[in-house]
């Protein structure tokens, strides 16, 4: 089996003159990333392997989260950048098979896209809920019965969770 998290970069901050790759986290990502960590280490979702997007919300959404997960580096793929679903398909069929669980840090469209493309069954309710919204720093977490990274296909996957920082905390925002 493989499991794959999806995990949405937090919430930004857009200051004026400062190109869409080097876009910091604002107060509320800042809060929201140490969070998802937290709730991460909790729930047993330590990942294996570690693959993000190279801009700085990315990079900084992972520095926070993985806090409580013990260091992991984490690794740095320019391709997952604004990438599409296929993209993001295409890196995560390379990924490391020593990796049972891979976590992954990027952006919408293109992680929402792709999730909805590989899932193929769970529970209803929380497809429709993936399918409808994926906020920042929100989390999919979609398990696979495939013995390599390579045989992952559209369809395939079983949503396990979804998870939004609201989830974790009604006052936050979405």
């Amino acid at each position: 089996m493989r499991r794959l998290i999806l995990l949405r970069h937090a919430k930004s901050d857009r200051p004026p003159g400062v190109a869409d790759l080097d876009r910091p986290l604002n107060p509320r990502g800042r809060q929201a990333a140490p969070r998802m960590g937290a709730y991460i280490a909790e729930a047993g979702l330590r990942p294996d392997h570690v693959l993000v997007s190279p801009s700085r919300r990315t990079l900084e959404t992972w520095d926070a989260v993985r806090v409580p997960l013990d260091g992991n580096p984490g690794e740095t793929i320019p391709a997952l950048y604004e990438a599409y679903a296929a993209q993001i398909l295409d890196v995560v069929r390379g990924a490391p098979d020593h990796a049972g669980t891979l976590l992954v840090v990027g952006h919408n469209p293109g992680l929402q896209d792709f999730a909805t493309e590989v899932v193929g069954s769970g529970p209803k309710a929380e497809r429709r809920r993936l399918a409808t919204q994926f906020p920042t720093a929100a989390l999919a977490v979609i398990d696979f019965e495939a013995d390599h990274w390579a045989d992952i296909a559209g369809g395939t996957g079983r949503l396990e969770r979804f998870v939004k920082p609201k989830d974790l905390d009604p006052d936050a925002d979405d």
